[in-house]
């Protein structure tokens, strides 16, 4: 007999149209749990392996096989991946259709054409609380009544020759929680969708006075353009004791149609927000410098000498030694593979028409005496200018994401905490003229909290 009903029902899915089918599929709660485990085991991968590096940094940590192979498989950018969004469509239309196939029963169960009890049923339920009271029938039926009009909203009676039946119910509604999870998850979906399609990630950096509006785009390497002009107007930095930055901070300027419509500083953790994109202060560093300072010591006569210039600029050394022309400021220097940090590269024009080329590491002020010259130049003091580096950020879908989260908040609280309960009070008359009351009850869910409810009710009908 068993065989016979797997056989039927192995037939009719076979028999069923193609839309049939392919509703069942996306309707399936197998579809969501596979999806959501592919989801999870997938982000293990997204948090094993960094995340927009560079190549060279994947080329060298995982070698030229693992490195072509998640190459192919966008490992290095997963959450933007065709394959994780593809994961993602599917979870939001297994969700949809999940929710669109079991509404109806639940509408039925929300929205009854008409609302009725059967007390045999009532009678069989586990929580339930029975005693006795002397009062009178009469007495004790509005009173009970009217104490259930306040709890419950919906108040119904069934009478007969030595009974009465009062039934109560409430939170028929609280079973769309469910559908309000639902609807949140499908909004975060979407945002998170919207923002990894729509959005950017980007990066600019900006010297003191300069404007640009343009971002370079991490992941692609291209540029992206804004509906607008940002200018760093200023650039400032404080340092402590030990050399360390305390803060840092740019003034930043917003400039549509050649007018200046924003101007506010951005620190650490404080970032411009304009028409839905962000700009973090994220890092700076030194673009050139304004003026050096050299102090030149001449061997032979042992005098110490000072002269300022700027980049480009020529002086005539002291003691008929020549001419020396400042040629430019590097932020990093390589010495026979040796970085020596901040340099500046200056030229040395004899008086018989030779030329050699001076370096000056700030670092290492004494780089100079190994030359073993006429001259000792020493990098004495120099007015740096800096540059800002603004990370920038446009996600569309943020406000879909923060409605999702809203929304998953009321909807768990509705859910967990919430329920449809229906009671009902049936009080007998007794042969020895006394009454008998017994209350039953039930919920959807939290049937512990429901026995607690109806031993207060019990209670509290007793006293009355």
């Amino acid at each position: 007999m068993t065989k016979t009903k797997q056989n039927k029902k192995t037939d009719s899915k076979a028999n069923a149209p193609f839309y049939k089918l392919t509703w069942d599929f996306f309707a399936s709660a197998k579809l969501a749990i596979i999806v959501l485990i592919l989801i999870a085991a997938t982000s293990i991968v997204g948090t094993l392996i960094p995340q927009n590096a560079a190549d060279s940094f994947y080329f060298h940590k995982y070698g030229e096989s693992l490195y072509k192979l998640f190459s192919v498989l966008d490992f290095y950018d997963m959450y933007h991946a065709w394959w994780f969004l593809l994961l993602l469509c599917l979870l939001v239309i297994n969700l949809i259709v999940c929710s669109i196939d079991r509404l109806d029963k639940t509408w039925k169960i929300i929205f009854p054409k008409k609302i009725s009890f059967n007390i045999e049923r009532f009678k069989k339920l586990k929580i339930q609380k029975t005693f006795t009271s002397k009062n009178s029938f009469e007495k004790i039926v509005p009173e009970y009544r009217q104490y259930l009009s306040k709890q419950f909203k919906t108040i119904l009676e069934k009478n007969s020759d030595n009974s009465i039946a009062i039934y109560g119910e409430k939170g028929r509604w609280t079973r769309f929680g469910v559908y309000v999870v639902h609807l949140s998850i499908l909004l975060l979906l979407v945002g998170a969708l919207i923002g990894a399609i729509f959005g950017f990630k980007g990066h600019m950096n900006l010297n003191e006075g300069e404007s640009a509006d343009s971002v370079m785009i991490s992941k692609q390497k291209t540029e992206q353009k804004l509906d607008f002009t940002i200018k760093c107007n200023t650039f400032d930095i404080k340092f402590y004791d030990t050399g360390a930055p305390e803060e840092y901070k740019s003034n930043i300027s917003i400039i549509e149609n050649e007018k200046e419509v924003l101007k506010r500083d951005i620190i650490v953790n404080d970032p411009l927000r304009y028409k839905g994109i962000n700009f973090f202060q994220s890092n700076y560093g030194v673009s050139s410098a304004d003026s050096l300072t050299l102090e030149i010591e001449s061997k032979s006569s042992k005098m110490v000498y000072h002269h300022t210039l700027k980049a480009g600029q020529s002086f005539d050394l002291p003691e008929n030694g020549g001419k020396f022309t400042l040629i430019r400021y590097l932020p990093q220097f390589d010495f026979k593979g040796h970085n020596l940090g901040e340099s500046f590269i200056g030229k040395v024009k004899k008086p018989d028409g030779k030329e050699f080329m001076i370096v000056l590491p700030i670092r290492f002020p004494t780089f100079d005496r190994m030359r073993h010259g006429e001259f000792v130049f020493l990098a004495e003091h120099y007015e740096k200018k800096y540059y800002t580096g603004l990370q920038v950020t446009y996600d569309p879908g943020v406000l879909y994401v923060y409605a999702g989260f809203i929304l998953m908040i009321a909807g768990c609280f509705i859910t967990f905490f919430m329920s449809h309960q229906s009671i009902m009070v049936e009080i007998t008359k007794e042969k020895n003229d006394e009454l008998s009351v017994c209350i039953c009850g039930k919920a959807n869910r939290n049937n512990q909290s429901m026995k607690l409810k109806i031993e207060k009710m019990a209670g509290q009908l007793a006293k009355l």
